[in-house]
């Protein structure tokens, strides 16, 4: 996270936030010439005819395609048509040559790989994912880590065996046995979204979620609210303690005290929020506002307030994050802020499949997206109490 303060970034329903990436290290585009291993002969040589087998060059002339392209295929990239790949593979046998063991070796496939796959968010991560798998002719194997019912320990040795193209980890992370696992068989992987440090050499993909919930605060505080509530997410996860930090930096730029008794910890789940809003809205002094965490909580709150009599947001202001599908459907439409999954998904895939086709040990590298504000029908100016 950064102390500085950034610019806040507000949209409506018609407008598309802006998306900004920040990466540690540029991405470097490898120039080697493959390897090759040609196939020999036994047979004399005809008089005034050479042995050596077609070049790369001469194969790609006969295939109609680039040269780049039939080095693709030789190296097994996933980013070339099928049509194409197959014409250049037989061409590529027919003159003796060979893809490399390790490439050959690879199954079309990326393994996703869910810390909780009941997640409400998790359909946009996989539509993300699968967008760019689908574009690179490959297939997407879904698996659980950890979720709050299994305990899920053999999931780096199944990935092991089916050796894919590489691994995304979403809300998770790699102990050092599964590391070493995976190094071992020269499957790359990224991390989406982690839960705790992933190290500076473990390439990943975040939001800037502390923005995020500096912005969300900020927006109830500029409608006039004072008593501002918020139930965090899981205190072990990096997103989670970043959003209430920027809650925190919120209040406290504003000249407002931090109530510690407002905050109630919380674990993303939506029946935590009805549970934890309950405790909220009960007491005497209650917030006139709340910071949900995420969405499903905010649901969770909806579902409180409702069963108290309260209304949204006459009486209460409710914003969430994450902006999933069901916020714009519920009633009030939920202001929330957008992190964008799917695009992180997307950068996520593109990343493990940039890294498949690196040749040695790539630079880390670290990807942030830009959350933004959307404001909807459930916060307003606070009710006269």
């Amino acid at each position: 996270m950064t102390a500085r303060e950034p610019a806040e970034t507000r949209t409506t329903e018609s407008e598309s936030p802006t998306t900004e990436s920040k990466t540690r290290t540029a991405e470097s585009e490898s120039r080697s010439t493959p390897s090759e291993t040609r196939r020999t002969t036994t047979a004399a040589p005809t008089a005034g005819r050479s042995t050596q087998t077609a070049t790369l060059a001469e194969i790609a002339r006969e295939a109609g395609v680039s040269a780049p392209t039939v080095s693709k295929v030789l190296n097994g990239r996933a980013d070339v048509a099928p049509a194409t790949r197959t014409r250049v593979e037989g061409l590529l046998r027919a003159h003796g040559y060979r893809r490399r063991r390790a490439e050959a070796s690879r199954s079309p496939l990326i393994d996703l790989v869910f810390h909780e796959l009941e997640s409400a968010w998790a359909m946009e991560v996989i539509r993300g994912v699968e967008n760019v798998a689908r574009d690179a002719g490959l297939s997407v194997v879904l698996s659980e880590s950890a979720g709050r019912l299994t305990p899920g320990r053999t999931w780096a040795d199944q990935v092991a065996a089916r050796r894919p193209h590489g691994v995304i980890l979403v809300l998770s992370g790699l102990d050092e046995s599964q590391r070493a696992l995976l190094t071992s068989r020269s499957i790359p992987f990224v991390v989406m979204d982690p839960a705790g440090d992933p190290g500076a050499d473990v390439p990943s993909i975040g939001a800037t979620n502390w923005q995020g919930g500096l912005a969300a605060t900020r927006h109830l505080v500029e409608l006039g609210h004072r008593r501002i509530g918020a139930i965090t997410g899981p205190s072990r996860m990096m997103c989670s303690r970043a959003r209430i930090d920027g809650y925190r930096a919120a209040l406290e730029t504003a000249g407002l005290p931090v109530d510690q008794d407002l905050i109630r910890p919380g674990d993303f789940h939506h029946e935590t929020g009805y549970r934890q809003g309950l405790e909220l809205l009960r007491r005497r002094d209650r917030p006139t506002a709340v910071f949900a965490g995420n969405d499903l909580q905010a649901l969770g709150l909806y579902e409180a307030a409702r069963e108290l009599g309260l209304r949204i947001p006459e009486d209460l202001s409710v914003v969430g994050f994450d902006d999933l599908p069901v916020a714009r459907l519920v009633g009030p439409p939920l202001t929330t802020v957008r992190q964008p999954l799917t695009e992180m998904a997307e950068a996520a895939a593109k990343l493990v499949l940039d890294l498949a086709r690196e040749e040695g040990t790539p630079a880390a590298t670290r990807v942030e997206l830009a959350t933004s504000l959307v404001v909807r029908s459930s916060t307003g100016e606070p009710p006269a109490l």
